[in-house]
């Protein structure tokens, strides 16, 4: 079933299956699906709740994870095993999966989430016992109407035209959308009213908004995020030495808006960004500590400058910042 339609039934009190194929594109939605399972089971994240890499899990390590399913639950009633990113082969299924999927153990709850099909590997989804959840992107209209029930449930108001201007800036990414609800939650207020000069201002169409969340996951420090993110971006046609050139201004804003003492309003004034900006910056800029800000920012700025010089190849510059800032 498409995710929408599996949230919607788990909120009005299914049953849980004991095997669930959560797949599909769409992070927020694969997300939200095991967050939904877990409260379902009321399950201890600290004690019931195992994740394995789907790519670990081959010969006798697959064989150890299955039998592992049928360990019973501590001080519980329900135990979640997911496996990401896990794609077994016919063979596989049929020698190992399949006389768990056919009797599986009734206190566990066994999620595989994937965000892809591949190639070669077995099409679970046809498979006796599991709960397929599609969480591919849903249709535009699909995606308007559930943007609608969100921004009434965060305490906004809007009108179509807001609704749909602003499921095209966020390109239907749902994880974006509901990042953008948040954020209008917190400028407009309770019982704010989104209109579609509401989303114009502030919410980035969606190349800014990469390269925005290129920089968050470089602050954060998250290699697998940041790596993703630039792959897309590259596959877009975004040029090295423009990711370079943000990841760099990224830094300088970070380092400033870590010295400057003024209050946020004051420092987005000054630097010409919104309060919230400077909110977020100010907050990784914490994080990370000044001296550090400075070291990276200075370290990206001359790589920047060399590749402008030619001194530098782009890719390789680019390379030299990614392996500064994760791996230094």
């Amino acid at each position: 079933m498409k995710f929408i339609d599996f949230q919607k039934s788990m909120k009005e009190g299914a049953p849980v299956a004991p095997v669930y194929l959560i797949e599909g594109e769409e992070t927020y939605f694969r997300e939200r699906a095991v967050e939904a399972i877990r409260n379902a089971c009321v399950v201890n994240p600290e004690l019931n709740d195992l994740r394995a890499e789907g790519e670990t899990l081959k010969g006798d390590r697959l064989v150890s994870f299955r039998d592992g399913l049928y360990a019973l639950p501590f001080l519980g009633e329900k135990r979640m095993a997911r496996a990401y990113g896990f794609y077994p082969t016919e063979r596989e299924y049929e020698s190992v999966l399949k006389g768990y999927f056919e009797n599986p153990c009734p206190s566990t709850v066994f999620l595989i989430v994937n965000a892809e099909r591949k190639a070669g590997a077995v099409d679970l989804r046809r498979k006796s016992g599991v709960t397929y959840v599609d969480c591919s992107r849903e249709s535009e209209e699909t995606l308007c109407k559930w943007l609608y029930g969100n921004l009434r449930r965060a305490g906004l108001q809007a009108d179509g035209e807001a609704v749909q201007t602003m499921v095209r800036y966020c390109s239907s990414d749902a994880a974006r959308m509901k990042r953008e609800i948040e954020k209008l939650a917190l400028l407009l207020g309770e019982g704010g009213k989104v209109t579609r000069a509401t989303v114009e201002e502030h919410v980035a169409k969606d190349v800014e908004y990469k390269i925005y969340e290129l920089t968050q996951a470089a602050s954060r420090r998250s290699f697998t995020v940041f790596n993703e993110i630039l792959s897309d971006l590259l596959r877009r046609g975004f040029d090295e030495n423009a990711a370079l050139a943000a990841l760099a201004s990224h830094y300088r804003t970070l380092y400033e808006v870590g010295t400057m003492t003024g209050t946020d309003a004051e420092t987005a004034k000054a630097l010409g960004v919104k309060p919230y900006a400077v909110q977020k910056n100010r907050e990784a800029a914490q994080r990370l500590g000044r001296e550090k800000t400075k070291e990276y920012y200075l370290a990206l700025y001359e790589l920047s400058c060399g590749v402008k010089g030619g001194l530098y190849a782009k890719e390789g510059a680019l390379s030299a910042a990614i392996a500064k800032i994760f791996f230094s």
